[in-house]
């Protein structure tokens, strides 16, 4: 069985909520991957893993310790390219599937997005997590997780 690898910094509660139920009830290893202690219920299944507060610290963990196969949830383009070239499969905390066919585009809008606000441009920020991304995330983990059963 694969491993399910999270980048848990910037995944919501209820997105870590739905992995965490998720892990339990298919028995798949689990590792929610921060540079703080996280909330986590007693788990055979769900760890975390704690790193130290350096820049990318818990992205190079996460990298040097991810197998072709396996899935990272993350909303982090960067690491989700390093993932990809890895051979792993990686898929937000909305539930949309950043593969090598739409990462490059994905990172160029992001450098974009970058370049304007650098120069002033107030673009906003990413939208709530509603109960619809809930949703779509908890569909499409489960489609991984159905996948890997068979």
């Amino acid at each position: 069985m694969p491993t399910l690898w999270v980048d848990a910094d910037a995944c919501p509660r209820v997105a870590r909520d739905i992995l965490i139920r998720a892990a339990e009830r298919t028995e798949t290893p689990t590792w929610m991957v921060s540079n703080h202690a996280l909330p986590l219920p007693p788990s055979r299944w769900v760890k975390p893993l704690s790193v130290s507060s350096g820049f990318d610290a818990a992205d190079n963990e996460i990298v040097s310790r991810l197998s072709a196969g396996d899935l990272l949830v993350t909303a982090d383009l960067p690491l989700a390219m390093e993932a990809l070239d890895k051979g792993a499969q990686v898929m937000t905390n909305r539930g949309e599937a950043l593969t090598p066919d739409n990462i490059r585009a994905r990172v160029q809008m992001r450098d974009f997005m970058e370049t304007l606000r650098a120069s002033g441009e107030h673009t906003g920020g990413p939208k709530g997590y509603s109960d619809a991304d809930r949703r779509e995330f908890a569909n499409a983990l489960d489609r991984w997780l159905a996948k890997q059963r068979n």
